[in-house]
């Protein structure tokens, strides 16, 4: 995965083609004859779609009315079926279709907003200032920028040919793959389910999308919408829960884009290791935030609290996981996150309107869990109020928790906040270092130096410097 880093922050928008490939076609021109010969082409897998997404964990739990679903393998296999035929079709492929399909998404986001924000109220209680900016207004930036560059996605390549080939000419041509399944998640349900069926819809392929069953409300609006506003013979809902996942796991597809955890990424991947399907994981991570004594403490902590309880109340892959700090700086970045966060959310916070909820009962228990852990609990410094029935858990704060806890050796996905002291602030590189690679990594510090050795010592997805998550929405290649 390459780095992106930036200082400060910039505002742009990222969008992704996603099932792609790249075929390379070299042409001969014989000057005689002017005879010409296409070699067989090689075929260059070019496939990204951004990484603006975020972790989130697939039901293991199928409800009564899920159990009387009736979608098997053989359904999926019929779906599969009549989307390949479809794409056979070459109807897909056209500059045409492509365009009216965007075109149709943008106009359902422009008519459809209220309903979109009404569903993740639903599933998330997400404000609805929220809701539009992390969801809604970054699907139109995608749908926007695909309707912007694709006759532009679309034009060959001309490429440089060596001189044993001369007098020849060469030329990369992306061609969609064929049908695409995308699995969602439930944290940014919307987005990060039509966020990648953009790209997918952009390449000229047939997409099946599959919602979290996590965020229903979300999960039954998308349905609706698609079939409303898209080509159904091309593009298809499934709703459901794991047994709809297993039955289209099981089919061939020629890319499947999954986001969610590493535990059934794994699943997905040998599913897809049966046919050499191509895959892309967005999975999550623990996202560090190192802050130095050097900064303006106010604007760091509002960054911070910005990327951690205003983001899905810390739902979020990219949302600050803990903080590195020194021992001395500790307790002034403390109370500088306790007057900022009551300026955010109010003295009581577990009735703001302002902060998500937690999306179920089994990720509340899984949150309350950790909080009650031997020797956690103890370390508690602001927050820890838990209202199950309202699934409402306060912005926390912990201090100097055990390493061998389950907050520390886990991705949190949640309003937990650790923060971790070291002596020197150099020693941060190495606590990151001990750990599996960050999706993200985030720095406070006016500093040149230190600026210099995170980015030449520390590995990750991302990185920002001196603010946080803002990195996702800069659509500028990375190479």
């Amino acid at each position: 995965m390459k780095s992106l880093c930036i200082d400060l922050f910039k505002n742009c928008s990222a969008t992704s083609l996603a099932g792609t490939r790249s075929s390379r076609v070299l042409t001969y021109r014989f000057q005689r004859t002017n005879y010409q010969t296409h070699l067989p082409s090689t075929k260059l897998t070019f496939s990204s779609y951004s990484t603006k997404t975020c972790f989130a964990t697939l039901s293991t739990v199928t409800s009564e009315v899920e159990e009387k679903q009736t979608f098997n393998p053989d359904k999926a296999g019929e779906l599969v079926k009549e989307l390949r035929n479809s794409f056979n079709s070459g109807r897909t492929k056209s500059y045409e279709w492509r365009m009216s399909q965007l075109e149709n998404i943008a106009k359902m986001l422009e008519e459809k907003e209220k309903e979109i924000t009404e569903a993740l109220y639903k599933d998330l209680s997400k404000p609805e200032v929220e809701a539009f900016i992390s969801e809604i207004v970054t699907a139109k930036s995608s749908c926007n920028e695909a309707l912007k560059e694709l006759r532009q996605w679309m034009i060959p390549q001309k490429v440089n040919t060596s001189i044993t080939t001369f007098p020849s000419s060469a030329e990369i041509v992306s061609e969609p793959l064929g049908v695409v399944l995308v699995i969602s998640t439930w944290n940014f349900p919307f987005l990060l389910s039509l966020d990648p069926v953009i790209g997918a819809i952009s390449a000229g392929n047939a997409v099946v999308l599959k919602p979290s069953e996590i965020a229903p409300a979300t999960s039954s609006i998308l349905a609706k919408l698609v079939e409303e506003y898209l080509d159904n013979s091309a593009v298809k809902v499934v709703e459901g829960a794991v047994p709809e996942t297993t039955a289209l796991l099981e089919q061939k597809w020629d890319k499947i884009l999954y986001t969610g955890s590493a535990r059934i990424g794994r699943i997905v991947m040998a599913a897809a290791a049966k046919h050499l399907t191509p895959v892309i994981l967005e999975l999550g991570g623990k996202s560090p935030a190192v802050v130095h004594s050097d900064v303006d403490l106010q604007v760091a902590v509002r960054r911070i609290i910005a990327g951690k309880w205003a983001l899905n109340n810390g739902q979020a892959c990219i949302g600050v996981d803990y903080i590195i700090t020194t021992k001395d700086f500790a307790p002034k970045l403390i109370e500088a996150l306790k007057i900022e966060l009551e300026q955010f959310f109010g003295k009581d916070p577990m009735n703001s309107k302002d902060i998500s909820r937690i999306v179920s009962s089994t990720q509340f228990k899984r949150l309350a869990k950790m909080l009650d852990e031997d020797k956690v609990s103890d370390k508690i410094v602001l927050g820890g109020q838990m209202d199950e029935n309202q699934l409402k858990i306060a912005p926390t704060i912990l201090l100097d928790i055990p390493e061998e806890s389950q907050l520390m050796q886990e991705e949190i996905f949640g309003p937990l906040m650790p923060i971790v002291t070291v002596e020197k602030i150099e020693d941060s590189f190495d606590v990151i270092n001990s750990r599996p690679k960050p999706l993200a990594v985030y720095v406070f510090t006016n500093n040149e130096q230190l600026k210099k050795g995170f980015v030449e010592n520390i590995s990750s997805g991302g990185m920002l410097i001196n603010d946080t998550v803002l990195h996702v929405t800069d659509s500028s290649p990375l190479g």
